[in-house]
């Protein structure tokens, strides 16, 4: 019998910050012994930013400026009183020598005078940087003295607000709802979750949002729960906005990094986010002082049917056999939600049977806006560009981009992979081979070094990305393996020696593949808050490391281009995209061809009246 190794000690990585010196640590504390076990300072002059803000960082900003009589002199000249002021801490980035070695924010102000969408009355031009840690005002810079704050017409987006002015919807939907008489078909102890032939670890993350880890899938074959991933997790976002002027130039944020997803992640909205069947799991983080607390409900875990198909194939009289043969597709689906400033981010982790991992972005929420003094597009000189589109009097939806990086460790069947590239090119026939002139063919390459593996995807040199394990064959000799399928994306525009570019080199290839290194966790940096981009993605990658046969990591960035319309306002309907991880010679054969179809004997007998007590089992 194998001797059960010892426990590793339990240790807890720390990101502390000292205003008095204004310097940041990197700690590693042994939590059996309250000891501290490691302990690096990062000095304001060094090229790392700070740590990503806390809720007094994030209080201090906007309660800063309205204590400044200057300030609230220029609101008023606005014409807009000072109680009516809501603001916004925003990042400021880094564009030179002028602001570095302090931490700074930006605040802009917006008008919540007769609305609860305080993004559609912005009081434009009025920019406010605060040091963060003098908790002062450092300069106040006011370009738009004649442009009006937009009225507050239409901007409600409550639903029980909307119906007091309108009424009910004009032609609802009946309510849908998933039921399971005989109970959900996943475990969860602790954080382990165990569906069908998948177990994996799920975790809340304060900077990830959410972490899945150890993710195993059964082998029908053999009952071998087989590795897939180590780790997976959204590493770093980027959104920059499409306006280069003084009170936009700047909107380049680092939304992981700088604010962290978990920490922005509130609770889920039960039978809204996520349906009646839900599972709920809490988070718990610590304050800036180290205090433990609880953000109930923010990630679920539910299974999904939405009537598709898993595998089907019909026959009919051409070949004598009457055969119809359907399954149904059934995911389970681990969904967080989290709310950045205007923007809302959904990100769910799909699990299928047939061992694909799928992972969703979807965007919500508000667009962050630009007042202007057209009201009609009329107006505009042919030469001016509005940087984005005139959504209503006085308001413009800037151009702007939203980039996902996820960090996944891929385990295939072990530690060690490879990662190959499938470059699918034109052949042309030799004369008289064939009546076709041309063929596609596959050029099968594994990739040696970092720097081969960055992959900027193109429709017009197509190719498959596998992660193989050559140690592990199957039974006719194919390694083992999963690739990476990409879906709708985009890729950067900005100058690659562009300051928010530079801080967000990671965005300048879709598909990166790098050695594990323990310290190469967020694409962007450990410290992004005015960080000038020395410690990201690119920089590991250039090191050029081997990456044949060894543990590797696989980064994907998932991107969205957004030139705004009037249909994204007051709110904006949710938009999708994302990628897959599916296995490619894993299994010897379809993983669910076992799989049962459904009957109505399966099925309860629910009545029309919405109550769990309306349906029956046959």
């Amino acid at each position: 019998m194998e001797e059960r190794r010892p426990t590793p000690p339990r240790r807890a990585a720390v990101v502390a910050y000292s205003a008095d010196t204004r310097s940041s640590h990197l700690l590693s504390v042994d939590l059996a012994s309250n000891s501290v076990d490691h302990h690096e300072t990062v000095p304001s002059s060094s090229a790392s930013g700070f740590p990503l803000a806390t809720a007094e960082d994030l209080q201090t900003a906007v309660s800063t400026p309205l204590t400044d009589a200057a300030f609230n002199r220029t609101v008023r000249a606005r014409g807009v009183e000072v109680s009516d002021v809501s603001c916004l801490p925003l990042p400021s980035g880094w564009y030179g020598a002028g602001e570095e070695g302090r931490r700074l924010s930006k605040v802009q102000c917006f008008s919540h005078r007769d609305t609860v969408n305080i993004y559609m009355r912005p009081i434009e031009g009025l920019t406010v940087l605060v040091d963060l840690d003098e908790k002062s005002v450092v300069k106040i810079i006011d370009d738009g003295k004649d442009t009006p704050v937009p009225s507050a017409e239409n901007t409600e987006y409550r639903y029980e607000e909307l119906k007091k002015r309108n009424g009910e919807e004009a032609r609802p939907i009946n309510q849908i709802s998933m039921e399971q008489p005989k109970g959900r078909s996943f475990r969860v102890e602790g954080h382990e979750v165990r569906w069908g032939n998948w177990e994996f670890h799920l975790r809340p993350d304060a900077r990830a949002g959410v972490i899945v880890s150890r993710a195993r899938v059964m082998d029908p074959e053999t009952g071998e729960a087989r590795e897939v991933m180590y780790e997976g997790y959204a590493s770093e976002l980027f959104v920059p906005y499409m306006d280069p002027g003084e009170g936009w130039y700047f909107k380049t944020y680092l939304d992981a990094g700088e604010f962290g997803m978990g920490l922005q992640a509130m609770g889920l909205d039960r039978l809204n986010d996520c349906p009646r069947n839900a599972y709920y799991m809490d988070g718990v983080f610590s304050t800036s002082e180290g205090r433990a607390y609880v953000r109930e409900g923010m990630v679920c875990l539910f299974e999904r049917y939405a009537g598709d198909v898993a595998w089907r194939h019909t026959e009919n009289f051409v070949t004598g056999f009457q055969i119809r043969e359907v399954r149904p597709k059934v995911t389970l689906v681990a969904r967080i939600a989290a709310t950045v400033g205007n923007y809302d981010y959904i990100v769910d982790w799909e699990f299928q049977n047939d061992g694909l991992i799928r992972i969703t972005v979807s965007l919500s929420g508000m667009l962050m806006v630009k007042g202007t003094p057209y009201q009609n597009t009329n107006q505009v000189p042919p030469n001016e560009d509005l940087f984005g589109t005139l959504l209503k009097q006085n308001l413009i939806g800037v151009v702007h981009d939203h980039y996902i990086t996820f960090r996944l460790d891929m385990d295939v069947d072990g530690r060690n992979n490879s990662f190959v590239k499938l470059h699918m090119k034109k052949q042309e026939t030799s004369p008289g081979e064939s009546p076709r002139k041309s063929y596609m063919g596959v050029e099968r390459r594994v990739v040696e070094t970092e720097k081969d593996a960055r992959i900027k995807l193109s429709l017009y040199d197509p190719s498959e990305f596998h992660v193989v394990n050559p140690s592990r064959r199957s039974g006719v000799g194919n390694p083992s393996g999963y690739k990476i399928v990409p879906g709708g994306t985009a890729a950067s525009l900005l100058d690659v020696d562009d300051p928010p570019q530079l801080r967000a080199a990671f965005t300048n290839n879709q598909i990166w593949v790098t050695a594990y290194n323990r310290s190469e966790q967020w694409a962007g940096g450990m410290l992004t808050w005015q960080s000038r981009g020395d410690d990201t993605l690119a920089t590991w990658s250039n090191r050029d490391r081997r990456i044949e046969n060894e543990d590797i990591v696989v980064w994907y960035t998932l991107g969205f281009h957004h030139i705004p319309c009037q249909e994204d306002y007051p709110i904006m309907p949710t938009v999708s995209s994302s990628f897959d991880l599916k296995p490619v010679n894993f299994f010897d054969r379809n993983p669910i061809l076992r799989a049962a179809p459904i009957t109505e004997k399966d099925l309860p007998v629910c009545a029309a009246v919405a109550s769990v007590d309306d349906c029956s089992q046959q």
